[in-house]
């Protein structure tokens, strides 16, 4: 029997199991990466990292994913050159009913109040 081939280009991914609500808060916590995760789930779909137009030098835009994928929030695959995140919804609703729901609710009440909707 032989494993599974596995690609460098794999990136490390928590299972769902290891999921820690501290680190989903502290990911959420950065108004870039609550950003990056309204848009994931307004697209309901995977969306490349190009897709999103964030206000920071691409390093910065980087570590934004890099933090989202370690805590857990979303999931990022290579599909051919592009590298495609997701969020992972059913994860966080399993682990955290409701709290995904909640926390976009309260970041697009806030941007409404604040002028940036």
């Amino acid at each position: 029997m032989t494993s599974p081939v596995v690609s460098n280009r794999d990136l490390p991914h928590p299972a769902r199991e290891e999921i820690r609500l501290e680190a989903v808060l502290h990911a959420l916590s950065d108004p870039m990466r609550l950003r990056i995760v309204r848009e994931l789930a307004a697209d309901g779909d995977e969306l490349s990292c190009s897709h999103f137009d964030l206000p920071v030098t691409k390093s910065t835009t980087t570590h934004h994913f890099r933090v989202l994928r370690e805590a857990g929030v979303v999931r990022q695959v290579y599909r051919g050159t592009a590298k495609m995140n997701g969020l992972r919804r059913e994860d966080l609703d399993h682990l955290f009913p409701g709290l995904v729901d909640v926390l976009l609710d309260a970041a697009t009440r806030q941007a409404v109040r604040l002028g940036g909707a």
